[in-house]
């Protein structure tokens, strides 16, 4: 029986690679990705001194993850381990694998996570806001209904409660400005955190209300943490 490696790569900075992801993208006999031209180029460029050429990649995303579960299940109990990649950081975080991970544990396939970066940490260990108790939530909803509907669904739920946990959420840039509407209308005028670009040469973490960021242009990959509880602490303007 072989082995389910989940493995976290980089989000931006190449060396935040550990020694253990090398190791075991270097010994695993497959490595299932969203994209196997960008994962290819990431193996050059963080390959282990005994990696070899990575034949052996294939693409695993939400578009083929049912189709080819059943064929990945099959190569797991003949004995082959696997590796699970994503773009980047921490795969099934708003990645696909979940389905993945659950077959593998009902057949009493090995799943064995190999830590690492994480967009959602990253943001929060450095966002200034409480992060002893969060809740992530991946990306806001497409529709605005559903959004909003979203939003004051938190503030009922967190309405009794005394210690409020941080929200993080990832957003596309293009859609920022349309959440931030949303949640200003049944928020108020809150303040919030917006990380961008997280361990690139861009990398920005952004404090400040919700009305400020408003009139503020957000490039890149997003994170956008705040508390209804706990106020952010800003920096002079």
């Amino acid at each position: 029986m072989g082995a389910l490696y989940i493995v976290s790569t980089p989000i931006g900075n190449l060396e935040d690679i550990t020694v253990r992801a090398q190791k075991t993208l270097a010994s695993v006999d497959l490595i299932l990705c969203e994209d196997t031209r960008r994962t290819g180029i990431l193996l050059m460029e963080v390959s282990h001194p005994s990696m070899k050429k990575k034949d052996a990649i294939l693409r695993f995303d939400d578009h083929t993850e049912n189709k080819k579960i059943p064929e990945i299940i099959q190569m797991l109990e003949a004995g082959e381990n696997i590796a699970l990649v994503s773009d980047a950081g921490t795969p099934l975080i708003s990645d696909p694998g979940y389905r993945l991970v659950s077959e593998c544990i009902k057949r009493g396939i090995g799943v064995i996570s190999i830590p690492g970066p994480s967009a959602v940490l990253a943001a929060l260990t450095s966002s200034g806001l409480p992060a002893n108790r969060f809740l992530f939530l991946g990306y806001p909803p497409e529709k605005q209904s559903h959004r909003k509907k979203l939003f004051q669904s938190m503030l009922l739920c967190f309405e009794t409660l005394e210690q409020r946990p941080t929200i993080v959420f990832y957003c596309a840039p293009h859609k920022i400005q349309r959440t931030l509407e949303d949640m200003k209308d049944i928020f108020g005028d809150i303040e919030i955190v917006i990380a961008r670009e997280l361990t690139k040469i861009h990398e920005e973490i952004w404090r400040g209300k919700l009305s400020e960021a408003q009139n503020t242009e957000f490039k890149g990959e997003l994170v956008l943490l705040f508390s209804l509880g706990v106020p952010t602490i800003s920096p002079p303007r």
